[in-house]
């Protein structure tokens, strides 16, 4: 008698012992490029499978651990699950096993978009389960499940979303070439065995796979690039392009995804991803060199963000050592000639440090111009740098630190080599290295487009970035003085990896006063390692009214620059201009954290500060 492969599956598991299971296979990265299943007449065929898996999120050669993995019946295990890509109106007919001997499973995400609501199904040791349902409306979503011997605790440990994958639905006539990566943690706290304590390990990976092991994506200047970007897992991401602009087109959670016209697409260079959420994004490859996409949290970009050896003992490293986890490299071959750089403008950067012993990090660091006496005083933030949109600017940065460093200007179009990225920022033969006490780099900045940008240390964050190596960048028109008594710069940052948020360098701002009558522009900086934040300005006791101008130094789309409620959300290396038109005398204040307790706030009197009060 020919059994189904399910029931034979089944069956299998029941003869076990108890407490046994199948043995482990080796996990393939998935890059999600060959959908999963049988699609014949407009029906989608697929049985897939929940069972354990050895992973190696890094090399072939380095550590791995035994997860709960999906794989399609027949297949390897993939992290990661199987690419599921239909077009819309396609029937899906899934079948999944939970071959795991000794846990049950809540498997989620198959049903029909758009969700009333969360779906899931439990399936015992053993057991399987067949949905069968309509594709429905065009979208990026994630499908997932759950193992019931851990506990999820939001925003902490005990992810393990690695047991997830993207289902894509492609509109009629869409192209169905884009490229599609998945966002996964996998995390075990510390615990015990035989008496033996046994570290915390935890890794962050893009398709199964983390820095510098991920994919390298190759394109040639003027090559469009379209991706789709799931966050499968329970933390938010900032998700930061190096070198380009790309637009938004569309942006989506576990329920539904919308797309949005092409005049309504923002032009970011980073874009926050909330936990389970996914994001269209497209964008034109400008300039040649090697590139980044990466998350802008310290945590899930440092070598911290890789798997250890079951000891705790940190993997082999290459050239790439100061970062690892939630990073892709993109390589861009040369284009046309390009256009060559006349008559540049000059500058001179120094990054200074001087000791700071009652401070979190011991030692305060920070960038200024010019060529600084060895005994000025080294102050955070860094100045502000005004550039000219359409100037090119040579900038000499000199390292006076006694370590290596690189500076990274968040958000211009410019050349690689200049992008600030320790061993990988590279232009022809010309590459970026660390630089070194002592020495120097000039960095040939071009700046486009007018706008609020951003300067900071891209390696040994979390003691470089917050020490004070960061700093805004104004880009002004041609002819375009800054005029500091209407606008005004407000730039967070954290005193240490765990200390208070400075707002402008300081945790308790001094009062400042602005004239009534004139439109304010307001440009919001958060360089803080971590912390999605909101900002609000209140007038009196409640929330006022603002423009929405530009975000990451572009122009919001004109159906997006309205007035409105003065609060939004600002994630890390995110900037935001807004205006306060004929601002009203009164008193204001700029907060930025939770509306009962503040993390920070700068108090603001528009007119005339009111007389003190007398005693009666």
């Amino acid at each position: 008698m020919n059994l189904p492969a399910w029931l034979a599956s089944a069956l299998a598991l029941m003869l076990l012992p108890t407490g046994s299971a199948i043995a482990p296979s080796r996990v393939t990265p998935n890059d999600n490029r060959q959908p999963a299943g049988r699609l014949e007449n407009g029906v989608l065929t697929l049985r897939l499978e929940v069972r354990l898996g050895e992973w190696f999120p890094q090399d072939e050669a380095g550590p791995s651990v035994t997860v709960p993995v999906f794989a399609e019946e027949g297949k390897a295990p993939q992290v990661p699950g199987p690419l599921i890509r239909v077009p819309a109106g396609t029937i899906l007919d899934i079948t999944v096993t939970n071959q795991l001997a000794d846990t049950g499973l809540t498997i989620f995400g198959f049903l029909e978009r758009p969700a009333a609501g969360a779906d899931s199904v439990r399936l015992a040791p053993g057991e399987s389960h067949r949905f069968r349902f309509r594709a429905g409306a065009a979208g990026t979503y994630e499908y997932g499940g759950r193992t019931e011997r851990r506990e999820y605790i939001a925003f902490e440990t005990l992810e393990e979303t690695q047991l997830a994958g993207a289902l894509v639905v492609d509109a009629p006539g869409a192209r169905a070439d884009d490229r599609v990566f998945v966002l996964n943690i996998w995390d075990k706290p510390e615990d015990s065995l035989d008496g033996t304590i046994r570290p915390e390990r935890h890794v962050l990976t893009i398709n199964g796979r983390a820095w510098p092991f991920t994919e390298r994506l190759s394109y040639t200047v003027g090559d469009s690039a379209h991706w789709r970007v799931v966050n499968a897992s329970r933390h938010v991401h900032p998700m930061h392009l190096h070198g380009f602009y790309f637009r938004v087109t569309a942006l989506g959670g576990f329920d539904s995804d919308s797309a949005y016209a092409p005049e309504n697409e923002r032009l970011v260079v980073t874009e926050s991803m909330l936990p389970q959420s996914s994001m269209a994004m497209a964008f034109q490859a400008r300039e040649e060199g090697n590139w980044l996409f990466h998350c802008h949290l310290i945590y899930h970009v440092s070598p911290g963000a890789n798997l250890t050896w079951p000891d705790g003992a940190p993997a082999a490293h290459d050239e790439h050592f100061h970062m690892g986890g939630l990073v892709l490299g993109l390589v861009v071959a040369p284009g046309p000639t390009p256009t060559p750089r006349l008559n540049p403008a000059t500058m001179r950067l120094v990054a200074r440090e001087a000791p700071r012993p009652t401070g979190p990090n011991g030692v305060i660091m920070g960038y200024r111009l010019g060529a600084p006496p060895a005994d000025a005083p080294v102050t955070m933030p860094s100045p502000v740098l005004f550039l000219t949109r359409g100037v090119p600017t040579d900038v000499t940065v000199v390292n006076r630190l006694d370590e290596p460093t690189g500076v990274h200007w968040h958000g211009l179009e410019l050349e690689s080599a200049s992008d600030g990225v320790a061993g990988w920022s590279q232009t022809g033969g010309r590459l970026f290295a660390q630089i070194q006490p002592g020495d120097s780099f000039v960095a040939h900045l071009t700046q486009p487009r007018a706008g609020t940008f951003i300067y900071h240390t891209h390696f040994q964050d979390e003691i470089q970035l917050t020490s004070g190596l960061y700093g805004p960048i104004v880009v002004l028109e041609p002819g375009e003085i800054f005029q500091p008594a209407t606008d005004h710069i407000f730039l967070t940052g954290r005193d240490g990896e765990e200390g208070k948020v400075l707002l402008n360098g300081d945790s308790l701002p001094t009062p400042v006063t602005w004239a009534a009558g004139q439109t304010h522009r307001l440009r919001l900086i958060n360089i803080m390692p971590y912390g999605r934040v909101t900002w609000r300005l209140l007038k009196g006791d409640s929330v006022t009214v603002w423009r929405a101008v530009a975000r990451d130094g572009a122009d919001l789309p004109a159906s997006q620059q309205r007035v409105g409620r003065a609060a939004s959300v600002i994630d890390v290396g995110e900037t935001a201009d807004f205006e306060l038109p004929a601002a009203e005398p009164g008193s204001y204040k700029l907060e930025i954290g939770p509306r009962k307790d503040p993390l920070v706030a700068q108090v603001i009197q528009i007119g005339n500060p009111l007389p003190p009060k007398t005693a009666p």
